[in-house]
Parts: C-alpha cells; structure tokens; sequence
C-alpha cells in the first residue's frame, strides 16, 4: 500500500460524504455537490472527521489507493473553495467574449473560434484578454482551461498566443542577418 494511501483524509465540518453502492461517493459542501466514481475493489470509510481508502478483496492493483485518495482530496477542496485557472491572451487584437454557453476567442485567425462551455464551469472576461475559468471539479477545469490554451499555444519567437497566469515562456532567438 502507498505511503499517502494510508494517511487520513481530513473531512472540514462543512462537508457532508454520502456513499451510493460501492461506488459512487457524494461530497456535499457549502459550494455545491460533487459525485467521485471510486475504481471498483477501493473501499472508502468515513469514521468521525476522517476518511480512510483500503484495499477490498478484489483489488489486484493497489496504486489505484493513492488515486482514489486524491480524487476525494480535491472533490473536498472543491465543495470548499472551488477551483480556479487564469488564462492570459497575449497579441495585438486578441479577445475572448462570452457568448450563452459558448467561448469566442479571436486570436489572429480569419475566423473566430468558438468552445461549448462545459455544465459546471463558469467563465469571466476581464479586460478582453483575460479568462477565469471556475468551477467545483479540478478535472474538468483544468480540461476545459487546456482545451483554451490549445487553440493557440504560446509560440517562442513573439511570445503571442494563449498561456496561464505566470507561465513563463522560453524566447529564442530570430534569424540574424549577415
């Protein structure tokens, strides 16, 4: 068993943990609700304000312990806090807009591209070049924040394009003339 599998999982006094079957665990917080689907053969028990991952007899692969932990970790973080990425548009006449459910960005192509909104993910513009993506599950913000930044990733020579909040792009160097 994994050194972090065996560690307890902290439970705030806010946040409510409901199993459905063997399965399925609902972590019900201030913020919303979240479902996390347990691998089959991880067992999860709930003493007190602790939550503990164990091995049930049918699981042949133990590493899922330690993914299973971390995925009720960040369901946790989530009904508390929620989560947030930033993304930043860097070049001359690029924007992003809120349209319904829809993302429009023009980033320097002849047409404006469009992303669907995932259920649960709120996004704001701030300033026209700046996105805050929101949300109550790491996964699917995270996702949908990559799926943005890989409609125009950030290139070396100009530095234009699409990049998180603080990340730090390598430069190099043009052609010179002899």
């Amino acid at each position: 068993m994994s050194k972090q599998a065996k560690k307890p999982i902290e439970i705030p006094k806010n946040v409510e943990i409901k199993f459905e079957g063997v399965e399925l665990v609902h972590v019900k917080g201030p913020k919303g609700i979240l479902l996390v689907k347990m691998t089959p053969g991880v067992l999860l028990s709930v003493e007190g304000a602790e939550a503990f991952v164990s091995a049930g007899p049918t699981l042949k692969k133990l590493p899922f312990l330690g993914l299973d932990r971390s995925r009720v970790i960040n369901a946790i973080e989530g009904v508390v806090k929620g989560y947030e990425k930033k993304l930043e548009l860097i070049g001359v006449g690029y924007r992003a807009a809120v349209k319904g459910h829809l993302l429009d960005l023009s980033v320097g192509f002849s047409h404006p591209c469009q992303l669907d909104i995932p259920k649960g993910v709120q996004v704001q513009i701030e300033k026209n070049n700046i996105v805050i993506i929101n949300g109550l599950d790491k996964q699917v913000v995270g996702q949908f924040a990559a799926s943005v930044r890989a409609v125009k990733p950030p290139e070396p020579y100009k530095g234009k394009g699409i990049r998180y909040s603080g990340e730090v792009v390598r430069r190099k160097a043009g052609k010179t003339a002899k």
